[in-house]
């Protein structure tokens, strides 16, 4: 929440979260999921979901920001484990599912939200691959000339893909990492 929100009531807060659950799932199940039907689904009125929600556009946004903080945290609890070749790994499969939706969602976002989504995390994404790189450094088992932001854009091919290619993404990572093993 920004600085300029106003604090929401506690109810309020666990209604916003709950209708960004299901909306993910609804989502996930139909794309075109209408507001009216998340609604229904969440238990609650139209006017409460318009009223945390202005559009359906904010809506599939708050799900795609919700998953991107998700993915971001998941990173950082992995650097802080062990076996950091194995679980950069792990993590670029959620980083490839999460790039999937991302595609996907560029399809019924406009361009200045599109936009205004990757300017709020690119930042945060780097940040995330460089706790991965560098715990794998620091363990010595990867090497220490990849940037972070090198490494994005060696997996950003993935998005490209599309669904049909889908079988070959886990080897392609598993090619990615593999030139990331230190010598």
């Amino acid at each position: 929440m920004s600085a300029s929100q106003p604090t929401r009531r506690a109810d309020a807060e666990r209604n916003r979260a709950r209708l960004v659950e299901v909306a993910r799932d609804a989502l996930h199940a139909d794309p075109a999921t209408t507001m009216q039907s998340l609604a229904r689904r969440a238990g609650v009125g139209q006017g409460t979901i318009y009223r945390h929600f202005p559009s359906r556009e904010a809506l599939l946004a708050e799900v795609y920001r919700d998953d991107f903080q998700g993915l971001v945290a998941s990173a950082r609890a992995l650097a802080a484990e062990s076996d950091q070749r194995a679980r950069l790994r792990c993590w670029l499969d959620d980083l490839a599912a999460f790039g999937y939706q991302k595609h996907a969602l560029a399809e019924v976002l406009d361009a200045a939200t599109r936009q205004q989504l990757h300017d709020e995390q690119y930042d945060a994404i780097v940040d995330a691959i460089g706790a991965l790189l560098g715990a794998g450094v620091e363990a010595g088992v990867l090497r220490s000339d990849v940037a972070p932001a090198d490494l994005l854009a060696l997996v950003a091919f993935l998005w490209q893909l599309g669904p049909s290619a889908a079988d070959r993404v886990p080897h392609l990572l598993d090619v990615v990492v593999d030139g990331l093993r230190a010598s």
